[in-house]
């Protein structure tokens, strides 16, 4: 991957609506209050399943619902952000081992972290404007990028960021097309004190507080150009591996 540092100066994407998916999670309810309490926005929309209407990753009718629901509030939307992912409960599991692989997991897997996305992408896309700067972010992990996988283990996990990954790529390209300034991206907010983190040693990991990891992600977006379109970004901007 090309190592594309970000400019020093930010874009100015204030001058929308800001839709938040995934607003119940701990990385989402976090990115919300973050983007309400900068007051920049036209307005910020939190989207969830306890939201009206409420939106469910394996559902595309209600994603549908959502995405017209953005769309009649008559605010082109500049920052849609994507903070939803499953990496254990719900049917889906972290596997240590190839002995640990179902069926049932993997299919639950890719349907939140890979399925659920693509929808998302389909309806909320045709969203943002045809002109000037937006972005489309969706949050990733490290561990989907192939090139850095050396110990194994979370395949459910990996693979399913991987296809998430290669989606925003695939993504990126048609949106170009669209509008040459609109960015679509995948970003790793590192290891957050979340539900999705609880149940796993972090003791050798740096773990961050949701709010402290919503604004390191805030500072990220309103840093990007369309040259990191399609890319895979760390909470530090930094590019990652495929």
């Amino acid at each position: 991957m090309t190592d594309t540092p970000l400019p020093e100066a930010r874009q100015d994407l204030a001058h929308g609506l800001a839709v938040v998916i995934g607003a119940s999670g701990g990385i989402g309810s976090a990115l919300q209050a973050a983007l309400v309490a900068e007051g920049r926005a036209a307005g910020v929309v939190g989207l969830s399943r306890t939201t009206q209407p409420a939106i469910e990753l394996t559902d595309e009718a209600s994603i549908a619902v959502a995405a017209a629901h953005v769309a009649a509030l008559g605010i082109e939307p500049r920052r849609i952000l994507v903070a939803s992912g499953i990496l254990e409960g719900e049917g889906a599991r972290a596997e240590k081992s190839w002995s640990h692989l179902s069926a049932a997991s993997l299919a639950r897997a890719f349907a939140v972290n890979a399925i659920g996305p693509a929808l998302l992408m389909k309806h909320f896309l045709p969203l943002l404007p045809r002109r000037g700067p937006s972005v489309f972010a969706v949050l990733s992990a490290r561990v989907g990028s192939i090139g850095d996988n050396r110990l194994g283990g979370w395949y459910g996990y990996r693979a399913s960021k991987a296809a998430l990954n290669q989606l925003v790529r695939t993504a990126s390209v048609e949106l170009r097309r669209r509008n040459p300034q609109a960015i679509c991206v995948a970003l790793h907010p590192g290891t957050v004190r979340t539900r999705l983190s609880a149940p796993h040693r972090t003791d050798h990991l740096t773990v961050r507080e949701p709010p402290e990891a919503a604004r390191m992600l805030l500072e990220v977006i309103e840093r990007l150009g369309p040259q990191h379109s399609g890319l895979l970004l760390d909470y530090r901007g930094d590019p990652l591996p495929w």
